[in-house]
């Protein structure tokens, strides 16, 4: 958490401290929307969704984290008037499904508590926040100032929770490395690309097409890691990319 947040900041700021300043004025009244995107949203998230994994099976925890989709539809119904459609809910049920099979849920050996499905059921609620703050936010700033925001806040937020031990392995040149793949690739680009996507299209339609991750996740598993691709998780991909082409 610590590496994804604290590293996501440090390479906002350095690349916008280059590029762009304006990103960092804000007025101080709106300070609200950012704390919601980084604390509520983006730490809370990490904290229930990591927390889960350690006493759920990781199946278990991927698929209540997509249960945010489902959250995103209701509060952007409820604050925002968005219509509920026929084909949203479609592709919501398509995209639920999807990343049930591809995570294994309908046919694994599963391992879940009421505290670990309370967690992952935490952990998406928290991860849909982000679209609720962040449309917010998208009403006064564009988006790259709403990413950077976000991070300022989000990462000396995630050092509370990092041992003096996990200081100790951050040193390990190994460990930079990978944390700063983690920190780019996993993090800054992704949170990026979501908050532009986000300005342009409704939340819950965001938040649906956003399921892909499952999908690109397994595909890189049988490309990268040789990992077999059964019948199921052909099926949840097939499922996921039809929810997604049905919002087009």
């Amino acid at each position: 958490m610590a590496v994804r947040n604290f590293g996501g900041m440090v390479l906002l700021a350095a690349y916008f401290a280059v590029r762009d300043r304006s990103v960092f004025r804000i007025r101080w009244e709106h300070l609200k929307y950012f704390f919601g995107t980084g604390i509520v949203s983006v730490v809370f998230f990490t904290v229930c969704y990591f927390s889960c994994q350690r006493i759920c099976s990781l199946a278990v925890a991927s698929i209540l984290l997509y249960t945010a989709p489902s959250f995103v539809v209701v509060l952007s119904a409820v604050l925002w008037g968005e219509p509920v459609t026929k084909r949203k809910l479609c592709a919501l049920g398509l995209t639920l499904l999807g990343c049930a099979l591809v995570c294994g849920v309908l046919g694994g050996d599963l391992s879940a508590t009421g505290a670990g499905v309370l967690l992952g059921l935490g952990a998406g609620f928290f991860y849909a926040l982000y679209s609720i703050f962040g449309r917010y936010a998208l009403a006064h700033y564009p988006p790259m100032t709403v990413t950077v925001w976000t991070f300022l806040l989000a990462g000396p937020a995630s050092l509370v929770f990092l041992a003096r031990s996990d200081r100790a392995a951050l040193g390990e040149a190994g460990t930079l490395a990978l944390g700063l793949g983690l920190a780019l690739f996993s993090t800054v680009l992704p949170y990026l690309l979501y908050t532009r996507g986000l300005a342009k299209v409704e939340a819950g339609r965001a938040s649906i097409m956003a399921s892909l991750e499952p999908v690109v996740a397994s595909l890189a598993g049988v490309l990268v890691f040789h990992e077999p691709m059964g019948f199921g998780t052909l099926l949840g991909i097939v499922c996921v990319l039809a929810g997604v082409w049905i919002l087009r």
